[in-house]
C-alpha cells in the first residue's frame, strides 16, 4: 500500500513531535531571579500545592521534608508519595505517554531516567537560585535535572552488640561477625548491587564466598538492616547496606573505607514540563537547594553544593579517595550489566524474600 505524500509527512511530523526532540533546540533554561519569598507568594497564588514523588523504601522517610517545607512556607501543602524509584519511573512514563501529568516534582535514585526524559522533552529547564553552586557533576548543563541530596552507604554497627566496627570490606569476614551481619538483597536494590560490585571488583569472588560463610541475614529495603540491628532480641549488629548519615545517634557508629570504595550518589530532582503546579515545584526545589536545607546539620551528609562545608571530621566529598559519587550514573546507565549482576546474585542467595519494605512493618 502506498500512502499519499501528505499522509507520510503528517505521520513523520507526529512521530518526531511525540518521540524525538533532539532538533527542537529548546534554548536557554529559565533562570530564577526572584527571592524565595517572592516564589512563595507565587506558589500560594497558584493554589498552594506541590505534588512530589520521592524514591525510597519506607513511607515515612521524607516526613521530615514535608514538615520542614510546610513550616517554612505557610499556606503550602506538600503532597508527598514515597515509593521505590524503579517503580515510580514507570508510573511517570505512563503519565507522559497518556498526556496526563499530575506530578510536579520527581526525586529518584534511577539517575539514568533523567537524560532520557529530557531527550523526550518531558522536563522543565529551570535554574533555581544557587544552581551554579551545585557541584558540576551533579547538574545538567541545561538545568533539566540536578541532584538535591547526597545519599550513600556506610559501614554501620551497633556498639552495644560488637566492641569494634569494620572499616574495609575484608573486615566483614572477621570471626567475631559470624551470625551478626545483615544486608539488603543486592538483587533488589541497584545502589546495594553497586556496593557489592565495588567490593567484589576489589576483593574477588572468594570474598563473597567467605561472606556467605558468615551466615548473613538478607532483608528487603535499605532501612531494614539498621531496624533489625536496633532490636535487642537478636545478634545482628553490622552492615554496609544502610544509611544513618555521618554522625549517627547511639548506639550506632559508622565508618567509611580507606582503601576500598563505598557508594555515594547525588539523588536527582526534576520538574516535569507539564506539571500542574510549576510555581509550587520551583519553591520546593529552591528550598531543597537552600543553605538552610543543605547544611550537614540538617541532612547528616555532604551537600550537593560546593560552597557548603563537609560534616565535621570528614573531607570534602570530591576529595574523598574512596568514593566516586559521579560514577553511580555510569553504573545505572548500563542496564544490561546491572541485570546480569542481579541474576548472578539471585542464583547465589535466591530471589528477594518478604513483603515490600514499604508495608513490612519493619
Amino acid at each position: 500500500m502506498v500512502l499519499p505524500t501528505f499522509v507520510l509527512s503528517a505521520a513523520l511530523a507526529t512521530s518526531v513531535a511525540a518521540y524525538d526532540t533532539l532538533l527542537n533546540f529548546h534554548g536557554a533554561p529559565e533562570v530564577e531571579t526572584r527571592t524565595i519569598d517572592d516564589i512563595h507568594k507565587a506558589a500560594v497564588a497558584e493554589g498552594g500545592v506541590v505534588t512530589l514523588w520521592h524514591g525510597g523504601d519506607e513511607k515515612t522517610q521524607q516526613d521530615a521534608l514535608k514538615e520542614a517545607f510546610e513550616k517554612r512556607f505557610p499556606g503550602m501543602t506538600l503532597n508527598l508519595t514515597v515509593d521505590i524509584s524503579k517503580y515510580i519511573d514507570g508510573d511517570i512514563d505512563r503519565q507522559l505517554s497518556q498526556g496526563n501529568v499530575y506530578v510536579d516534582s520527581v526525586i529518584l535514585q534511577t539517575l539514568q531516567d533523567y537524560p532520557r526524559w529530557d531527550q523526550e522533552g518531558a522536563l522543565l529547564r529551570y535554574k533555581p537560585l544557587d544552581f551554579d553552586k551545585i557541584h558540576p557533576g551533579f547538574r545538567d548543563v541545561w538545568a533539566s535535572w540536578y541532584a538535591v541530596v547526597v545519599f550513600g552507604w556506610t559501614n554501620i554497627w551497633n556498639t552495644e552488640k560488637v566492641s569494634e566496627g569494620p572499616v574495609e570490606y575484608s573486615d566483614f569476614l572477621k570471626p567475631e561477625y559470624k551470625d551478626k551481619l545483615v544486608f539488603t538483597y543486592p538483587n533488589d536494590d541497584d545502589a546495594v548491587l553497586y556496593a557489592f560490585d565495588l567490593a567484589m571488583q576489589q576483593n574477588g569472588y572468594s570474598w563473597f564466598e567467605n561472606l556467605l560463610a558468615q551466615n548473613p541475614r538478607w532483608v528487603r529495603g535499605t532501612a531494614t538492616p539498621t531496624t533489625v540491628m536496633a532490636q535487642a532480641n537478636n545478634s545482628y549488629a553490622v552492615t554496609f547496606t544502610g544509611a544513618l548519615g555521618l554522625a549517627p545517634t547511639a548506639p550506632f557508629n559508622v565508618s567509611i573505607p580507606k582503601n576500598g570504595f563505598f557508594v555515594t550518589w547525588g539523588q536527582r530532582a526534576a520538574i516535569l514540563k507539564d506539571a500542574p503546579h510549576k510555581e509550587g515545584a520551583k519553591l520546593l526545589h529552591n528550598f531543597l537547594l537552600s543553605e538552610e536545607y543543605q547544611s550537614p546539620n540538617n541532612t547528616g551528609m555532604w551537600s550537593v553544593r560546593k560552597d557548603i562545608p563537609a560534616p565535621a571530621g570528614f573531607p570534602e566529598l570530591m576529595d574523598v579517595n574512596s568514593t566516586n559519587p559521579i560514577d553511580f550514573e555510569r553504573f545505572m546507565a548500563d542496564r544490561e550489566r546491572v541485570e546480569r549482576l542481579k541474576l548472578f546474585f539471585e542464583s547465589k542467595i535466591g530471589s528477594a524474600q518478604g513483603l515490600s519494605p514499604l508495608v513490612d512493618d519493619l
